[in-house]
């Protein structure tokens, strides 16, 4: 499974149990995916990627101006009327120093040991009450992660504070 293969973040469950939310949502991705690829390179975290008011929702913190700038470029090559897509990326500087550092963890948070039975939403639901903030783990842990649903028994996964 890869990165943006499932509707995740505040709102994705509500989107799923909508009619063809899931359809939808494979439909836009599909048309959206350099511009979700464009995201992963730029090291754009996303807390946010669900159907809303059937366009693609993203929210999603970038490491600098530029990065939020190539971001929004794609999407305009792709529907320069962006009427599908909603978007809200943050700039947070101090983001590009942790990516920049290899792991992206960075301020404060807690390490963490996979245990048997672990998955990424389990460890979420754990730590912030909500099983759709894994991404928020998974992002923190890009330099040992590739895949959010492949951890590994024993793996040490740093887990951020909780600022929401």
């Amino acid at each position: 499974m890869g990165l943006f293969d499932k509707m995740f973040g505040r709102g994705a469950a509500d989107a799923e149990q909508q009619q063809g939310a899931q359809q939808r949502f494979e439909q836009l991705k599909q048309k959206y995916q350099s511009v979700l690829n464009m995201a992963d390179q730029q090291r754009i975290q996303f807390q946010n990627l669900h159907i809303q008011d059937n366009k693609l929702f993203i929210r999603g913190v970038a490491p600098s101006e530029e990065a939020k700038n190539k971001f929004w470029d794609q999407i305009k090559l792709v529907n320069p009327n962006a009427d599908d897509i909603t978007a809200d990326i943050t700039v947070d500087s101090s983001r590009a120093m942790g990516a920049a550092a290899g792991g992206g963890a960075g301020q404060g948070g807690q390490t963490y040991t996979v245990k048997s039975g672990d998955n990424l939403s389990k460890i979420s639901k754990q730590f912030y009450g909500d099983p759709n903030e894994y991404m928020r783990i998974f992002y923190a842990n890009r330099d040992k992660l590739k895949d959010p649903d492949r951890i590994q028994v024993g793996q040490q996964l740093t887990i951020p504070p909780d600022n929401a």
